[in-house]
């Protein structure tokens, strides 16, 4: 019966965390569906966060952020913090931002879990009611 209790628990443990946002996760270029790089999304005080942990073409590794303002200015992209602020809100974490280091902009962010499928992250920025919404897979450790 302890057995049946447990393996319950683990399983449960299991479902949870495998539909939360948290984790890494791999960012696809909409336009090629190139892999482009691997972001760790992460939480930090109560709000969520996306730091770029590798760039997978190995060439542009060094690159920097030229066109970033403020603290991002020239900072290089991977270990960048590019997703920031998000908060919970149902089953959406939204009034954050994300910064494009390809383009140096900073937009409105939302991010939530496709419907039906855990293992991609619905990734959106827009300004007013103009948005562009990639899909990030995760990586299954």
């Amino acid at each position: 019966m302890k057995f049946l209790i447990l393996l319950t628990g683990f399983l449960f443990g299991n479902l949870i965390y495998s539909q939360q946002v948290y984790g890494e996760w791999k960012t696809i270029d909409d336009e090629t569906g190139v892999t482009k790089s691997i972001v760790k999304v992460y939480k930090d005080d109560g709000q969520v966060f996306g730091k770029v942990k590798r760039i997978l073409r190995e060439d542009k590794r060094d690159v920097r952020c030229t066109e970033c303002k403020g603290d991002l200015k020239n900072q290089k992209v991977e270990g960048m913090v590019i997703l920031k602020n998000l908060s919970k809100d149902d089953n959406k974490y939204n009034d954050g931002t994300i910064t494009d280091p390809e383009n140096g902009k900073t937009y409105e962010a939302k991010i939530w879990l496709k419907e039906g499928d855990p293992n991609t992250l619905m990734v959106r920025g827009y300004v007013a009611f103009f948005y562009r919404t990639q899909e990030w897979k995760r990586i299954e450790n």
